[in-house]
């Protein structure tokens, strides 16, 4: 079935490349050719959602009512600005595999696309580690790392703020050996035409409001659960007791910190779904959003 699917997008892409009934390009310096371009968008994504709609696992759960009016608004009302996308979703849903998926299809095509993650931003632990001795240690000790106050949310604030207008900035660097180290400044981030940033920070307080799409990845339980535990075991070399702990937290951590950004996504998605018929999608999106005449 999940081939049929394939198939099926692989013909809409070959059908729109080669469809004779394509618009002239418009010019985006114009209003006028933002509010034909921000029309020929929301028919498109309307085709997109409803296809996806029929399909045995669709991606899309859920698309907030008024998102793709008041995105395309945007578009035409502040042209300049980069446009903003937020990845968010408890850990082990699938952020991370997500965009490294949309990274093959920006190298694919070309696409002025940053991506940038969160989790640079974890505050800088490496007086607390030595003082308890190891994470687990200083996470069995009350340390709330997924909370708001562990991540440096001014500096992510106003690093997004200066991407969005077109500033490159460097990031901090939070280094993954355990020691808990962040480097300031440490990771250049360039301001393309689309960032994208996934982490869970990424719908903090109002680090929210700096995103034209917020993004929500909802993933079956026990999936994660998997995901996790072999997370554990072959990336970070944790023992099965000291991983259910953090299991256990991070069930807690994400009820009280990251469900509440479904309320305010604009689009839900299923981190089940199979990931070539996500790339088909992404695809289909870049190719109608690029196939104009002229």
């Amino acid at each position: 079935m999940i081939d049929d699917e394939n198939n099926n997008f692989h013909h809409l892409i070959e059908k729109e490349l080669n469809s004779t009934d394509k618009i002239l390009k418009p010019d985006f310096t114009q209003k006028a050719g933002r509010e034909l371009l921000a029309f020929y968008l929301q028919s498109k994504f309307k085709q997109v959602l409803a296809y996806d709609n029929k399909a045995p696992e669709p991606i899309f759960t859920e698309v907030r009512y008024d998102f793709i009016q008041k995105f395309s608004k945007r578009l035409i009302t502040n042209p300049s600005k980069k446009i903003m996308v937020g990845i968010t979703g408890e850990s082990a849903s699938g952020k991370s595999t997500i965009c490294r998926e949309i990274s093959n299809i920006i190298k694919k095509f070309d696409m002025p696309v940053t991506i940038l993650t969160t989790d640079n931003y974890f505050n800088d632990i490496s007086e607390l580690i030595k003082k308890y001795g190891t994470f687990d240690a200083l996470r069995d000790n009350g340390y709330d790392v997924d909370s708001p106050e562990s991540f440096q949310l001014e500096v992510l604030k106003e690093d997004l703020e200066k991407i969005s207008q077109g500033e490159d900035v460097y990031s901090p660097e939070y280094l993954l050996n355990g020691t808990g180290v962040s480097v300031p400044k440490a990771k250049h981030v360039p301001s393309n035409k689309i960032v994208v940033v996934e982490g869970m920070a990424s719908m903090y307080d109002d680090i929210k409001d700096i995103f034209d799409i917020k993004v929500y990845v909802e993933t079956d339980i026990n999936l994660r659960r998997e995901r996790f535990m072999t997370r554990a075991y072959t990336e970070r070399n944790q023992d099965l007791e000291n991983a259910k702990k953090h299991w256990e937290y991070i069930l807690g951590a994400g009820e009280k910190y990251v469900k509440p950004a479904k309320e305010y996504a604009d689009i839900i998605i299923n981190g089940d779904t199979n990931l070539t018929y996500f790339c088909q999608i992404l695809e289909y999106i870049y190719t109608i959003t690029n196939n104009f005449q002229g």
